[in-house]
């Protein structure tokens, strides 16, 4: 009796933020690798905000990324900057009125007494599964 083995791929085209985790099967016919997408929802889109104010901005994942999600702050002509890693990790040399916090797959960029320097794009990126994107 012949086994019949069967592979099945799947992919989603998103416009948002994403990334991979896999999934190995052993079964009868072998070994099976399988690739399923992480998605970041990042928001809000864009705000203006007053100096002084406390700013948050969230990023949802699609699912479990552990506390493996940095944030950069882009500013016009420079490389990204990271600003927090593995979720709420204060990186070395960045402004103590950064902080970053975690809920589940829910995290957030808390940003206090905003100043007019703190102006770029913000982004949270997940390296828990490749390829590492932000």
């Amino acid at each position: 009796m012949s086994k019949k083995c069967f592979i099945f791929q799947s992919q989603r085209v998103v416009s948002t933020v994403r990334g991979f985790c896999t999934l190995t099967c052993l079964n009868h016919c072998g070994t099976s690798l399988s690739r399923g997408q992480i998605t970041l929802t990042q928001s809000p889109g864009a705000q203006s905000v007053v100096p002084g104010q406390t700013v948050n901005i969230r990023c949802k994942a699609s699912s479990s990324v552990t506390d493996d999600l940095q944030w950069y702050l882009q500013k016009p002509g420079e490389a990204p900057k990271l600003l927090i890693y593995d979720a709420a990790s204060h990186q070395s040399g960045v402004s103590d009125r950064f902080s970053g916090s975690q809920s589940g797959t829910d995290f957030t960029l808390t940003i206090s007494r905003v100043q007019a320097e703190d102006a770029g794009v913000y982004y949270c990126q997940q390296d828990n599964s490749l390829p590492f994107t932000q």
